[in-house]
């Protein structure tokens, strides 16, 4: 990645990221960055030029993906190849996460809001 996802993230006035987030002890499973407060996490993908699409493309890594649904998570995935062409738009969808499930949370009403990024 050119550009951390923190630097821009700072920019945003939005609360900071939890690193590593460990979000199902007593297992392993850690997203890169966690709001556990509105249980919103960011992964980013690597290996996306390995064969069978990298240790991402496990059965594993789905089993982690499922599990954190069921418990109310609401995981954002990007490729290091989406993350290069557009962070902006990366952060920004982040954002829209995390401002609409604060909001979903103080009125308990599903909020739909356009996205403000180009990426969709």
């Amino acid at each position: 990645m050119t550009l951390p996802f923190l630097t821009l993230w700072q920019q945003t006035g939005l609360q900071s990221p939890v690193a590593e987030y460990q979000f199902a002890p007593p297992r392993r499973w850690r997203f890169d960055y966690a709001w556990p407060d509105c249980r919103v996490a960011v992964e980013f993908d690597g290996g996306q030029w390995v064969a069978h699409g990298g240790r991402h493309n496990r059965d594993s890594d789905r089993e982690k993906l499922n599990h954190a649904a069921a418990l109310g998570w609401r995981v954002l995935r990007f490729s290091n190849q989406q993350w290069e062409a557009n962070p902006v738009d990366c952060v920004a969808l982040v954002a829209l996460a995390i401002t609409n499930a604060t909001t979903n949370e103080a009125h308990s009403v599903p909020i739909v809001a356009p996205c403000p990024c180009t990426c969709l």
